[in-house]
This record gives structure tokens, sequence and C-alpha cells, in this order.
């Protein structure tokens, strides 16, 4: 069974950056495909970014594009959350989430392609 640990979250003024991590916690990890969705207050779950298993493809929703980036460090079984320019809307708690087993091309987008879950991380924006 896969666990995923998210870490890195915490209080941030906008303009600022947060770095958050996604350990896995089996050998394989590095043939997962990941992603990072996030859920505010009242609101959907939705997609942020997301990385394929080889790290060769990357998708991330408009929003963010510019200034969050996806990447992963297969030695660390990690895949990290740089985000950039932060802004108040991007308060949210945001989740790691894994799947495996398909060696992808492109990377997944929506929830239900994904098995596995990470508890969250709370990210807070202040104006």
């Amino acid at each position: 069974q896969v666990q995923l640990v998210e870490s890195g979250g915490g209080l941030v003024q906008a303009g600022g950056s947060l770095r958050l991590s996604c350990g896995g916690n089996v050998r394989t990890f590095r043939l997962y495909d990941v992603g990072w969705f996030r859920q505010a207050p009242g609101k959907e779950r939705e997609f942020v970014v997301g990385i394929n298993w080889s790290g060769d493809s990357t998708s991330a929703t408009d929003s963010v594009k510019g200034r969050f980036t996806i990447s992963r460090d297969n030695a660390k079984n990690t895949v990290y959350l740089q985000m950039n320019s932060l802004k108040p809307e991007d308060t949210a708690v945001y989740y790691c989430a894994a799947a495996a087993g398909s060696f992808r091309a492109q990377a997944r987008r929506t929830p239900d392609d994904y098995n596995y879950w990470g508890q969250g991380t709370q990210v807070t924006v202040s104006a």
C-alpha cells in the first residue's frame, strides 16, 4: 500500500514562495505518475499540476502556469511543487496524489486517474 506524505505548507505573504514535498514509501515510487490538487473552503478539489512517471511530461492548470513548477527526485522518492508569486487565491489545502502502472507519456489531470492520496497540507497566502 502506497502512503504519501506531504510537507512544506504554511503561511506566506502574497508574492512569496513555498515548496511542497510529497514523499512516497515504496521503492517503485519512481514509476508513479504524481499530481498536486488543492481544495479551498467551499470549493471542489481542483487539479494544480501533474508529472508523469518519467518526468518527461508535466501539466499545469492555467491559473498557476508560470508560477508553479512540479519536479521529481527519484533517488529520494519525492515530488516537489515549487510555488512562486503566491496569491491569496492560492490559499487551500494541497493534496499529493499518485497513480501507478501505466507508463503513460502524459501527466494525469483528473482526480479519478489517481489511486493514492496524501493527507494534505495547508497553504495560506495573506494579502
